[in-house]
């Protein structure tokens, strides 16, 4: 099992949560940041091309294993919008409050608010891996016209969950890596690492 990895985000939330999931794992995750690593462009419209892209470059800076994730939210009233483009939904200058407000206009007149949250894994173990390991998970949901709960971050206050009747802001950090499109996908790249292919990574 990996011992030591470069984490591909400066999400202060993405990163509190990989910490969390990955500790009990043994596996030290290392924020890009602190290594002085910039971000690279992201220029595809797939979840699964802008995490591998993330991916290989920062394992080509920090010469480590690399996860990148690539994450956002898809409504079923905007065509799957905003998708790829949901961290800057309401421009380059974005904050989650600005991308709530763009996501609520957008909505306004729709009673369609199916949502579901969409995260890509991409694990490298060097940057010119012919094998990186990609896993996708879905987290299904609604998006509610008034913001509920303080916890979470991006459009949590917003995303409903009826089976649970509560948003993802409403639930405790445990409940949210358990249950979310990024503690699934994580799930499923953590039995691929203890699968097959696990000796790959020793």
């Amino acid at each position: 099992m990996l011992q030591k990895i470069i984490l591909a985000s400066n999400n202060t939330g993405k990163i509190n949560e990989f910490q969390a999931l990955l500790k009990p794992l043994g596996i030290e995750v290392i924020p890009q940041g602190a290594l002085h690593i910039p971000s690279p462009e992201e220029p595809f419209q797939t979840f699964i091309e802008n995490a591998l892209v993330k991916a290989r470059h920062a394992s080509q800076a920090g010469q480590l294993p690399a996860l990148a994730d690539d994450s956002g939210i898809c409504v079923a009233a905007l065509q799957g919008a905003p998708g790829v483009n949901s961290a800057h939904f309401a421009g380059p200058q974005r904050s989650d409050a600005d991308n709530n407000r763009q996501l609520i206009s957008a909505l306004s007149k729709e009673k369609n608010r199916a949502a579901h949250y969409v995260c890509a894994l991409v694990l490298v173990r060097h940057p010119q891996d012919p094998e990186p390991i990609v896993v996708q998970a879905q987290w299904y949901g609604e998006i509610l016209e008034q913001a509920r709960g303080s916890g979470g971050f991006g459009y949590d206050p917003y995303f409903f969950i009826p089976a649970l009747g509560k948003t993802a802001a409403e639930l405790t950090a445990a409940e949210k890596n358990r249950l979310s499109h990024r503690g699934l996908a994580l799930q499923k790249l953590i039995h691929q690492l203890q699968g097959s292919s696990a000796h790959q990574f020793n």
